[in-house]
């Protein structure tokens, strides 16, 4: 590798967010270079195969909230990327032998719900038309950058007339598209600022569907259904439509790493350079901002922009020296909340999970999609309670999908992959170290499965255990946040990643945030990384 490089453009991280920030600066003309640490490129959206013939989804695992007018300007499709649906979507065994199994299929829904409530059977298409009409009111933020409306100090910030009135527009926009929700205003502010729990329990009587969607509030978040800002989440996750529809999540052929490909593939015919095992050791400046970065072997890449999709820990208190940062900017960054208890735990198995409750030989419909190991609301709070001490759940919540249900290109034939994602698992223990814990914490998942499908345990052939801190080292996700910070209300929009500073810019001119850490936040989107490359082409319109 050469030591030496000039760009008009640096990424640091060759995560989804980072390839899509750079394809765009690329099509706009740029000399680009992604610097990715590890061997892989796609961040938390990679495919690795961990044995052979074993193509795994180590991390993320399935997609909907990548933005559509991003599959369409890169011509993500013709480079190969195939999404797959999953009908059904959603299905949760009981312990008393009964399930409920749920989809796209209205018909379904019913039919499913109704063996439980008849009244929740009729609220449920309403409850799924209030989450789709505050879903699109608030989509179009998701594309673009976060105005900042705030009255700070003038000493923090100079913020010129043009931003103002761009900022002025985007608050004007907002404002319409709440007036546009009339008399769902008030349910539509609970959903962004309230608790998950009291707001399902007003619309639903049946444990099991109250628990089945609850658990969308609170996957990737140390938070219980009973906090407020759960209910946001939830809300997060219906945004998307990658999947083909509203709120329908898919996989991705071949792992969540044929997105990674994709994007490689329309990044390198755009002529962007990208740089695998090429880790950053720092960033550099001058009087006059960024000047480049300094690789950990020692290469020197100069360059006037430098886009960072790490999350802002790594970018500002360990890549970046303190003395160029205003004090109380690194102040506010040093307070960011990174708070996580989520593992994954990864499966080869020689054949499907047999439920209990559907004794089927083979893989069934109801593999196809997350499959659901929490029965209750009480079930999913108790799990919280464990974890707020410091303690692993000694009942998980587990969120489990089956990729090979649908794609048969990950496993050899007749084999399966299972992704356990579990809650909770905090990255501070109160006692011990996750290095000590986390096969333990495997097996007590595994466990807490074979209560509903007892086959499982002997039809595992390999396993991978990641603990919060396994998530951190491997991911450089600080604290194992799989959404590089909270996505709690005073870490959303304008305050992402702190107030002042929502708009992918930074104090130091010409370095940038374009990952996760910045607006509109965690998951699969690619909106952070389009939303930086515009930011970056406005202020560098002559570069």
């Amino acid at each position: 590798m050469p030591k030496h490089g000039k760009f008009d453009c640096l990424i640091i991280g060759g995560g989804h967010n980072g390839l899509v920030c750079a394809a765009y600066l690329a099509k706009a003309g740029r000399k680009v270079c992604v610097l990715e640490r590890r061997h892989v490129l796609g961040g938390c959206a990679t495919t690795e195969e961990l044995w052979p013939g074993y193509k795994i989804s180590t991390a993320a695992y399935v997609i909907s909230l990548f933005q559509t007018q991003i599959l369409r300007d890169l011509r993500l499709k013709e480079y190969g990327l195939k999404i797959l649906p999953r009908s059904p979507s959603s299905f949760t065994p009981l312990p008393d032998g009964r399930s409920l199994t749920m989809g796209p299929d209205e018909t379904l829904n019913q039919r499913e719900i109704g063996k439980f409530s008849m009244r929740d059977a009729a609220a449920y298409p309403r409850y799924e038309a209030l989450l789709g009409r505050v879903a699109a009111a608030l989509e179009p933020t998701l594309s673009q950058s976060a105005p900042d409306p705030l009255p700070l100090p003038k000493a923090w910030r100079k913020i010129g007339l043009a931003k103002k009135l761009r900022d002025g527009k985007k608050l004007l926009d907002m404002h319409r598209a709440i007036k546009g929700l009339g008399a769902d205003l008030p349910e539509a502010v609970e959903l962004l600022t309230g608790a998950a729990r009291p707001i399902l329990e007003r619309w639903f009587e049946s444990d099991v569907l109250m628990a089945t969607l609850a658990t969308d509030a609170i996957i990737g978040a140390f938070t219980s259904i009973s906090s407020p800002g759960s209910a946001y989440v939830l809300l997060h996750h219906v945004m998307g439509e990658a999947g083909g529809a509203r709120g329908v999540w898919g996989y991705v052929e071949g792992g969540m790493g044929g997105l990674a490909d994709a994007l490689e593939g329309a990044c390198q015919e755009l002529g962007v350079e990208i740089r695998r095992e090429s880790p950053v050791h720092s960033i550099h400046t001058g009087r006059s901002g960024v000047v480049g970065v300094g690789l950990e072997d020692g290469s020197q890449l100069s360059a006037a922009v430098v886009a960072s999709s790490v999350d802002a820990h790594l970018t500002f208190e360990k890549l970046l020296s303190p003395d160029v940062l205003p004090e109380e900017f690194r102040e506010a960054i040093a307070r960011i909340d990174y708070s996580s208890a989520s593992a994954k735990v990864n499966l080869a198995l020689s054949e499907p999970p047999k439920f209990t409750c559907h004794p089927n030989v083979g893989v069934g419909p109801h593999h196809q999609g997350t499959m659901h190991i929490g029965p209750s609301l009480d079930y999913l709070d108790r799990a919280y309670d464990d974890a707020k001490y410091g303690r692993p759940s000694d009942e998980p919540i587990l969120e489990l999908t089956m990729p090979t249900s649908v794609d048969s290109t990950i496993a050899p034939a007749g084999k399966h992959i299972l992704s356990m994602f579990v809650q909770y698992a905090p990255y501070k223990l109160a006692e011990g170290n996750w290095d000590d814990r986390k096969e333990a914490f495997g097996d007590r998942c595994v466990e807490m499965l074979a209560r509903y499908a007892p086959n499982v345990p002997a039809a595992i052939e390999h396993r991978q255990v990641l603990s919060p801190l396994d998530l951190e080292r491997t991911f450089g996700l600080t604290g194992g946040n799989i959404m590089q910070g909270a996505m709690s209300p005073h870490q959303l929009y304008c305050f992402r990643p702190v107030a002042g500073w929502a708009d992918h810019r930074s104090p130091v001119p010409g370095l940038y945030l374009c990952g996760a850490a910045s607006h509109p936040g965690g998951g699969v989107m690619g909106a952070c990384g389009r939303n930086a490359a515009t930011e970056i082409l406005r202020d560098r319109l002559s570069m």
